[in-house]
């Protein structure tokens, strides 16, 4: 209704009323609203039938004049005409009368010829794979297409810049992604991923985001302020919060792989929590859940995650998490690079979190530094202790019980709908399965190693070496039976939060697990904890002084230095011929038993002149004075080789030239020589 004009609605009014009148006798379609004159004898209801005011109406208006007619709205107004628009709704008769002609689709511009729309989608293909261009640059690809193309064809013709970026946004929108992602969405609208998928039960789909926490907590009482992240875990058919996490820093791996057993394992009850926060949801009885899970349970669904949606941050695509999503049996759906529209539901929670209860917190830094206030450090109160107890209270007692305005179910439209209430539906709708996993799923879960066992020092995980008594069995101390990749080794988990044990696995029971201990800590007790970032730290400071363990391939240069200077390759006795070697050991055993045959000299007597040595002692000499006089001149080559050369003197630089001329001689000198 709103599409029409003034004249139009008037026109479509007049013959609604007109079809009234053909139909009840009076033109406001019942006597109790009759105008003055009404009924007209040739519509009376009383003594005329329906058929017979229809004739009279189709009478009627083909007595007017066409252009009357055409003005009044009741052009084309005939038995047939009539007969359809007597079986429309009164509410939607007036819009019915409307002639479809007056809200016709308006025309496409006359300078889009069937040349300029073919060129349009020609530069639009090439573009899909260049870099991001601008629509000048477009405009002029539009011009040589048009060009080559169709070489008579008038280029005066060819529509300007602004009417293409007209054109362009009303044919494929705005496009105002980065091209990398333009590519990737419309590779995956050709794949038919791009399709809706509609949740129909818990657990189907769970989406796991992280988030700065936008309050200041401290690590103790008297700690410092420190920045915390918030992981959530929300089920998008129930927008239940399964399981949460506060962690310092940034999240980890790990931490996501705890997030999801916790959304499999029941939340018990904590101090100071009432009777109205125990398990509620009907069907299944507070005191059968609480036999299995071992305590009692909050109000709080849980469930095992079917598919997993994340984004692409480091810790969600590890491959400890996708390891630990296997052994879940999760499906890993990751979302797609910039499509808030794929875990939107997350997005929406983390808002509402802030706007509901973090707010009202001391320490709220709020969303932008620009509307930080003026010390939100100093006004850090709560530890991280305890604002993990507030919001899982605030969770089980406000969040699970808020009524969820958009959100409601497919089959129940307009009913009023809590997460609670959605988890009970659907508990009533498909039932429950009361699946408690076991506690040896948090080993299962942890970053897995395959190494083998050394016999006095046991096994060696991220550069720290860890013992056991479990390890000096026998079966231990040989291969394992394991074949495959990982043959003959053994499986050993770590925790990369506590670095101080790690768990090896015992091969005849998968459920038993032995804990293997750091061989620095001491045998009694207590080491503070560690993660692997501080023994990253302490294995780097190693390196930096020079005390990190190297191999022999690392030190072999270190060693060949070392070799030539004490045993050069030329001092080799090996080097010498077999008869040389042969006669200098005999010579050197002959002197032997001269020296022991001959007597002592005596003290008192004259002093002995030089001995002359015979020839082959000479030669022998020689020999070994070459030698030394040879490796004294390789290392004072070695030691002057790498030494800075001093430049040569500006005089002597000039005296080296060819064309030079000898300096004048003095005139006192000259008479002399003369």
């Amino acid at each position: 209704m709103t599409d029409l004009t003034e004249d139009q609605l008037r026109r479509a009014i007049n013959r609604a009323e007109h079809v009234r009148e053909a139909v009840t006798g009076f033109r406001e379609g019942s006597a109790e609203r009759a105008r003055p004159g009404e009924p007209r004898p040739a519509y009376d209801p009383a003594h005329t039938t329906l058929t017979e005011r229809r004739r009279a109406k189709t009478a009627e208006v083909e007595a007017l004049d066409p252009a009357e007619a055409q003005l009044l709205g009741l052009a084309g107004l005939g038995l047939r005409t009539l007969q359809g628009l007597s079986t429309v709704a009164p509410q939607d008769l007036v819009l019915a009368c409307a002639d479809g002609r007056w809200t016709r689709r308006r025309d496409g511009r006359r300078s889009v010829t069937e040349e300029i729309r073919e060129a349009i989608f020609a530069v639009r293909r090439e573009c899909a794979g260049r870099s991001r261009i601008s629509m000048s640059a477009k405009h002029r690809l539009l011009h040589q297409y048009v060009r080559e193309t169709f070489p008579q064809f008038p280029l005066e013709k060819v529509p300007c810049r602004h009417t293409l970026a007209a054109v362009w946004r009303e044919w494929f929108g705005p496009e105002g992604g980065r091209q990398r992602y333009v590519r990737s969405a419309a590779a995956a609208a050709e794949a038919g991923a791009g399709s809706r998928t509609v949740v129909h039960r818990p657990g189907q789909v769970l989406a796991l985001d992280s988030t700065p926490l936008p309050v200041k907590l401290r690590e103790t009482v008297f700690g410092e302020p420190a920045d915390v992240t918030l992981t959530l875990a929300l089920d998008l058919y129930t927008h239940s919060v399964p399981a949460f996490r506060l962690t310092p820093k940034g999240e980890r791996s790990v931490d996501v792989a705890m997030l999801l057993r916790d959304v499999m394992l029941p939340l018990p009850m904590r101090e100071g929590w009432g009777e109205e926060m125990l398990w509620p949801y009907p069907g299944v009885p507070s005191q059968i859940v609480a036999q299995f899970a071992g305590h009692e349970v909050a109000a709080l669904p849980f469930f095992a995650p079917e598919t997993v949606t994340t984004d692409h941050g480091g810790s969600y695509k590890s491959h400890d998490l996708v390891a630990a999503e296997r052994e879940l049996g999760c499906n890993v759906l990751p979302a797609r690079a910039l499509r808030p529209t794929d875990k939107f539901a997350v997005e929406r929670a983390f808002s509402s979190f802030k706007t509901l209860l973090f707010e009202h917190l001391l320490g709220f830094t709020g969303t932008d530094v620009a509307d930080r206030g003026a010390d939100p450090e100093a006004d850090a109160v709560l530890t991280v202790g305890q604002m993990e107890h507030l919001i899982a209270a605030w969770i089980v007692e406000v969040w699970q019980r808020r009524e969820l305005g958009e959100y409601a179910p497919a089959w129940g439209p307009g009913e009023r709908h809590s997460p609670n209430s959605l988890f009970a539906a659907a508990m009533d709708q498909g039932g429950f399965s009361l699946r408690i996993p076991d506690p040896s799923l948090y080993y299962r879960l942890l970053r897995r190693h395959h190494v083998k066992v050394h016999p006095r020092r046991g096994v060696k995980i991220l550069g720290l070496w860890y013992w056991g008594d479990v390890l000096t069995a026998d079966r231990y101390q040989r291969p394992s039976a394991r074949g495959g990749r990982h043959s003959g080794k053994w499986v050993v988990s770590s925790d990369r939060r506590d670095r101080r044990a790690v768990f090896f696995q015992d091969p005849d029971d998968h459920d038993l697990w032995h804990t293997l201990r750091w061989s620095g800590l001491p045998p009694e007790g207590d080491v503070p904890a560690f993660s692997d970032r501080t023994a990253a730290e302490l294995l780097a400071g190693a390196a930096r002084s020079g005390l990190a363990p190297r191999s022999d391939a690392e030190l072999l240069p270190s060693l060949l230095k070392l070799l030539g200077d004490v045993a050069p390759v030329a001092a080799w006795p090996s080097q010498a011929g077999r008869k040389k070697r042969t006669a200098r050991s005999g010579e050197q055993a002959r002197a032997a038993a001269a020296a022991a045959d001959r007597p002592r000299p005596e003290t008192s007597g004259p002093t002995p002149g030089p001995t002359v040595l015979p020839e082959p002692w000479r030669e022998r000499e020689r020999t070994i004075r070459k030698e030394v006089d040879a490796d004294r001149r390789r290392r004072r080559h070695a030691a002057t080789a790498t030494g800075p050369t001093a430049p040569p003197l500006l005089d002597d630089a000039l005296r080296g030239g060819l064309f030079l001329l000898p300096a004048a001689v003095p005139d006192n000198e000259a008479s002399e020589s003369t």
